[in-house]
């Protein structure tokens, strides 16, 4: 393995940590912050939460596609969450329970986790050449951050995993003076062009098939009779699909592994109903299609990796609250 190949493999590692550990970060700490409080604001916090970290990241993706030095997103996203994590402490000890408080938290971690997932969405996409398998990756460990963050939420976790996302930062920046090899290699890459008409039209449908995938997987995952053991299994599950996806399209070619997973979701969905291993099944097969459509996105959007990650993450939301309905 060559100096760039084995640079381009450690920066997915910690990418893929800190990924677990950002999303962890995010659930448990909202669940802190909520426990004091008569519940009133739960549906307010977590709703200005979820639009800023999904809902932003087509802004902060256009910023991180417009940055040249964009170790300043990672920066900017580790102090936001340290401010986050510090709030929610004082904001707890000392009972300070008034809205505004609660929804500057709320704000903070939405930012963090929007500037952090723009950040090493694009890194990833643009030092592996868009590589399915690295972007399958790094996208698949935040499942299991919120699985983990959300079973295992208290104040020790919560500063554990704070302490962890500093010094993989850290981490991180110093193994960034190596980058400049490795981050042309997208560049390089040989892709037709398209028209502007073609770059809408397919991104749209993209949007469309990932709003589809996050109602499909809700479904699956909301058919299951939750406790600890289970919500686990779910995320894991989850990360699972989402890395192995990039794997089995690499193999089997792009739309051979759409048609088969596919199909595969079709026979989980209409056998599912109450059977745990049918429903764990269709979510790791829809899940396995997410690092397809990101490689998807970032081939239409070449240069511009930061916004297509950020569409995409956009468009899980309305499949989110549709999934409610």
């Amino acid at each position: 393995m060559n100096k760039v190949n084995s640079y381009i493999v450690r920066m997915t590692g910690i990418c893929t940590f800190m990924h677990f550990l950002v999303d962890g970060l995010c659930i448990c700490c909202l669940y802190l912050l909520m426990a004091p409080t008569d519940g009133t604001q739960v549906v307010a916090v977590f709703a200005i939460y979820n639009l800023l970290a999904f809902l932003t990241q087509p802004l902060t993706g256009y910023i991180a596609d417009r940055i040249k030095e964009r170790h300043w997103l990672l920066l900017a996203a580790a102090l936001l969450l340290t401010l986050a994590v510090l709030a929610a402490a004082l904001v707890c000890n000392l009972h300070l329970t008034l809205p505004a408080t609660l929804w500057g938290v709320a704000v903070l971690l939405g930012m963090g986790n929007s500037l952090f997932h723009v950040w090493g969405g694009k890194l990833t996409a643009v030092m592996t050449a868009n590589d399915m398998r690295a972007l399958g990756v790094f996208v698949s460990s935040g499942a299991f951050g919120l699985a983990v963050g959300g079973v295992f939420c208290s104040w020790p976790l919560l500063f554990v995993f704070l302490l962890a996302l500093c010094l993989s930062a850290v981490c991180c920046l110093r193994m960034d003076v190596a980058a400049h090899d490795s981050m042309n290699n997208i560049r390089d890459a040989k892709w037709r062009h398209f028209s502007a008409m073609e770059v809408f039209l397919f991104i749209i449908a993209l949007m469309a098939f990932v709003m589809g995938r996050s109602l499909i997987g809700e479904t699956f995952s909301s058919g299951v009779e939750k406790n600890s053991f289970i919500i686990l299994l779910i995320g894991a599950i989850s990360m699972l699909g989402k890395m192995t996806g990039g794997w089995i399209a690499r193999a089997m070619g792009i739309v051979s592994t759409l048609v088969v997973l596919l199909l595969a979701v079709l026979v989980c969905f209409l056998l599912g109903s109450s059977h745990l291993p049918v429903l764990l099944a269709g979510l790791f097969f829809i899940n396995c299609t997410m690092p397809i459509t990101l490689y998807l996105a970032n081939v239409v959007l070449k240069g511009r990796e930061g916004l297509a990650f950020g569409l995409l993450a956009a468009a899980l939301m309305p499949g989110f609250l549709l999934s409610l309905l």
